[in-house]
């Protein structure tokens, strides 16, 4: 038990006592150990999401009262563990957190003790926010976007119209909050934060891919649109160019601390002729003229020929 303080130890003396297995095992995940939560005792976690006479609830609540501590590396770890039973546990955890009015209220969270939990509190309460989006997304979507299914028969490429106009603004929420994260290299210094970045890059990949999915379909039926329509599509897409940049950000700082960049979209932007081109089609909606176009048929042509760029140049590979 090297390395754990001695609350860690009388707190998992106290849970064998009572026999709380789930507690003991969040009790040892979220020690004040600076690392990450052991695969060990996230794995046992995961397998408790998928046993029917384990209580959810109580799984979650031992998880959320982890975060009332004043420890930065608990709170930071109980928020790591929190997310990885998201991503790996059975969809009951996630549906009972979606469920709730509040998840985690750790805005004003500051561990005072030392000069790291200054730095690594700036991150707890980034990292909580994208956390209760992650959560917010599956309440108000019905899905968890980092798990459907995806390509040509997926969900976001076979959405119709109305529910996709619906969708892609709660996966931008949702990427803009892990984009929040914002961490430059050099502040990835502890085992703790970087395994939530960890985290935090495969969700972004995921995420990405349904997003860019949506998009392409968006797009492809952008022609068929009511005007009303049309504009909130336009301003999607407007969004969507502008998350590529940010997403490109964060994608550097991966790569800057050594995360394998196979899985990574290429980010190339499509030309700006296509944000024209769309453009243009609402102007000629509305009665406006933005520039002349010699038949609608090379129009067309002209933005099936940009979404065939956006299609294979930033899908992102399928990841396990």
């Amino acid at each position: 038990m090297s390395g754990q303080s001695l609350t860690d130890r009388i707190a998992a003396a106290q849970h064998s006592m009572t026999g709380s297995a789930i507690s003991k095992a969040v009790c040892k995940a979220t020690t004040h150990e600076v690392s990450g939560p052991k695969k060990k005792h996230l794995d046992y976690l995961i397998h408790c999401t998928n046993e029917l006479n384990v209580s959810i609830p109580h799984l979650a609540d031992t998880l959320l009262e982890r975060t009332a501590s004043n420890s930065w590396i608990v709170v930071f770890k109980a928020l790591i563990t929190t997310h990885h039973l998201m991503m790996y546990g059975n969809d009951r955890l996630m549906q009972y957190l979606a469920s709730r009015n509040t998840l985690f209220n750790l805005n004003n969270f500051l561990d005072k003790a030392a000069l790291q939990g200054y730095n690594m509190s700036t991150f707890i309460r980034r990292y909580s926010c994208y956390l209760n989006e992650k959560a917010m997304s599956y309440r108000l979507a019905a899905m968890d976007f980092t798990k459907m299914k995806r390509g040509a028969d997926g969900v976001m490429r076979t959405m119709n119209t109305e529910k996709l106009i619906k969708t892609l603004p709660i996966i931008q929420n949702q990427l803009d909050a892990l984009l929040d994260f914002q961490p430059n290299s050099n502040e990835l210094t502890n085992g703790v934060i970087n395994t939530a970045f960890m985290l935090l890059f495969k969700d972004s990949i995921r995420l990405f891919a349904a997003y860019n999915e949506g998009i392409i379909n968006m797009l492809e039926k952008y022609f068929d649109m009511k005007k009303n329509q049309c504009k909130e599509a336009l301003e999607i897409y407007k969004t969507f160019l502008n998350r590529m940049t940010k997403l490109s950000e964060f994608l550097k700082v991966a790569e800057r601390v050594g995360i394998d960049q196979g899985d990574s979209p290429d980010l190339t932007q499509a030309p700006s002729s296509l944000l024209e081109a769309l453009e243009q089609h609402l102007a000629s909606l509305e009665g406006r003229k933005l520039k002349d176009l010699s038949t609608a048929s090379s129009f067309c042509s002209l933005v099936g020929g940009m979404l065939s760029f956006i299609n294979t140049s930033t899908e992102p590979q399928q990841m396990d």
